[in-house]
This record gives structure tokens, sequence and C-alpha cells, in this order.
């Protein structure tokens, strides 16, 4: 399969073209973009807190593959192949869970500690010729950031610092604005798990623009006014979309929400920063916390977005309600999740068989298209 070009540019010069529909329906892009940029880039899996002791473990698809993560007796997290060495069988079958020491097949009892290294099998004494590291679990790179652990299926993998990293950068023009909201020192307030009937990169585009703010986002264009202009806040390197002036807090009644988190400045105070980690992540800023969603595609028509919601520890601890910055994003989740599902269908209309159009303020969503294609066209060097 080769990939299509985007369509000649439109007569107007004020619009640019978008992909053709096909990119959001065809399984053979979608296969395509699982061996290109899923297992070939940095991908978000599961937030390290998670897996709080050891041997706790949870399970993600990546593309084509299944992966264990998993925190050894020494405290690391690792990442496995979700795939026994001897005869292939899937080791955990549940999304998550907790081993005491090791992590054993059900159909064959080879059994991995939890580095990965072969420790039992049935009569495995009487073959000593068996390399217990060589027909270990197959390891997968694994970083940590934000609180998040990161793996790549890559034999050689990109650049955690200038792929993922630099994305902050990038987005926020300093390399440092990012750690001011120590996410990673953060403790989990909410999460929300939405089953979107979508293709990702609908997903991906409608975060990045803002042209449908004003259309279906009131309570989100209420606290943040400038979004009822259709520019979002990641048209401009270093822009934070700012409060109302009688916005008290990043909540759904624009009423006050908890203290500044300790190291957020006063220039990034009452302001909203949003930046996109290619291939399949959003990060939401604001000055008492940090909203951060994890997108999961599994099908060219279906991708499993997990939305956390980040706050303080002792917010947390201290039980205190924290539904009113929740129900605001939500809101915007599934505003913008129907708006996905509404466009779908329409993927494999004629009407959309050479692509559709954006406008000045979504040009930077050629970006993205740009991106995608050239990874896609990896394929073919």
């Amino acid at each position: 399969m080769t990939t299509t070009p985007i369509s000649p540019s439109p007569a107007s010069p004020s619009l640019i073209a978008t992909l053709p529909g096909h990119y959001y329906t065809d399984p053979a892009v979608f296969r395509q973009e699982q061996e290109k940029i899923f297992e070939s880039l940095w991908f978000c899996a599961v937030r390290g807190a998670d897996l709080d002791k050891p041997g706790a473990y949870r399970t993600v698809q990546v593309g084509r593959e299944n992966v264990i993560i998993t925190r050894t007796r020494t405290g690391e997290l690792r990442a496995f192949l979700n795939v026994c060495r001897h005869r292939g069988a899937r080791l955990c079958t549940e999304e998550s869970g907790e081993v005491r020491r090791s992590l054993q097949c059900a159909y064959h009892a080879w059994t991995y500690d939890l580095d990965g290294r072969l420790i039992a099998a049935p009569n495995l004494i009487k073959m000593p010729d068996v390399d217990r590291v060589e027909y270990g679990l197959i390891k997968v790179a694994l970083r940590e950031w934000l609180g998040y652990a990161w793996v790549c299926l890559a034999d050689e993998p990109p650049s955690f610092e200038d792929t993922v990293m630099y994305a902050a950068v990038e987005r926020l023009g300093d390399a440092a604005a990012i750690e001011h909201y120590g996410t990673e020192k953060l403790a989990l307030g909410k999460r929300v798990t939405y089953d979107v009937r979508a293709n990702w990169k609908l997903i991906v585009e409608n975060f990045m623009e803002c042209y449908h703010c004003a259309t279906i986002h009131p309570e989100l264009t209420e606290v943040l006014p400038e979004f009822a202009d259709g520019y979002a806040a990641q048209y401009y390197v270093g822009h934070g979309a700012e409060f109302g002036e009688e916005i008290k807090g990043f909540t759904v009644d624009g009423s006050a929400g908890f203290a500044k988190l300790p190291e957020v400045t006063a220039d990034q105070d009452r302001r909203y920063y949003a930046i996109t980690v290619k291939p399949t992540v959003f990060v939401n800023l604001v000055p008492d916390h940090v909203i951060l969603h994890r997108m999961f595609p599994l099908a060219e028509d279906r991708t499993v977005v997990e939305c956390d919601w980040l706050y303080a520890p002792q917010v947390v601890a201290s039980g205190a309600d924290v539904s009113k910055s929740v129900e605001l994003f939500h809101r915007v989740n599934v505003q913008d999740f129907e708006a996905c599902e509404r466009t779908q269908p329409a993927m494999s209309s004629r009407a959309y068989r050479t692509g559709g159009v954006l406008v000045p303020n979504e040009h930077h969503i050629g970006i993205f298209h740009a991106w995608l294609l050239e990874r896609l066209e990896d394929s073919h060097a």
C-alpha cells in the first residue's frame, strides 16, 4: 500500500486541504500507523503510581502488541511483551492485577521473575543448556516522565528528549515551564475512560483547534472567553488562554478551585495551557491541577481515551470535592468526542473522498498532517 498525498490546495488562499477521507477509514492505513507510529515512537502507557507495589502490573495495547508494565521488588518499572517464550501464550490476560513474586504462564507454567528472567518451568532442571536470560521475556524500552511510564517497541528508540519532552518545549517555549506544575508529584483525583467510535486522528485534530469552541463548548468559553474567537491556545507558542475577569477557578461554574500549585509562576496563574505530545497524549495545565489524556487507538474507527485529573496530594488526601473542576473538562471531553463520532461516518463518503479544508485558525493542523505523512512514507524508504 502507498500513502496518498494531501489534495492540491483549494483555490482560496485562506483554505488548505486536509487528509483524504480514507486516512480515517482504511484498515491498511491503520496498520501502517500501528507499525510506523505506535510501535516506533514513545507511547504513554500507564501512570506510575497505579503500580504502587512490587508485583503490581498493567497490560496495555501498543499498536499490534500487548505490553506488560510491572514494578519489580526493588521498585523499578519494567515493560515486556505479554508473550510467553515457550509457545506464545499471553501471560497476563487481565488489564491489571498483582502477583506475589513472578509472572507465570497458565498454559505450561513457564515462570518469570519481575525482571523478566526465566526462573522455572516443568522439567527445566533437566535442560541445563537453556539460557534463562536468553529465554526470558522480551524487554520493552521504558522511560518515566510527568509521573507516567512511556514505552517504545522500536529496537532503537528515538531520543525521548528530542521527541516527547521537546513537545512541551515547542509548545510552551521554555524547557522549565511544564516542570513548574510538578505533575509527577500530583495525586489522582479522578479518572474517566471514554470509548470513542472515531479515528484517533480526528481526536488529535479536534484537540488542536478551537474553531469549534464557540459552537459546542459553552462552559469552556465562559471560563476562557478568548476561545470563543476560535483561536486555540496551541496556535501560539508560549500562549496560555486567560481566565475571564469574573472567573475564580477552572471549574464548570467558574467558582474557586484550589490553591495554586506551589511552583506555578505568576505568569502562569489564571491561564490554561494545552500541549499535544504526538502521537497520543494531551496535557492540560491550569494553576491548581493538571488534566492528562492518553489515547489507545484500537481500530481505524475506535479509540479508547483515559483522562486523569491530577491534584496536589493534600487535596486528594483531604477528600476535597473535585467534582466542579472534573465536570468542566468532562463536559468538554463528551462534547468533543460526540463531534468526532459525528464526523467519523462521513470520512467514507464520496463527499470527503479528497478531504476537506482548514480555515486560517486551523492551519496548524496541517503541521500534524505533514508529520503523519512523513512517518508513513518512511515505510517505503
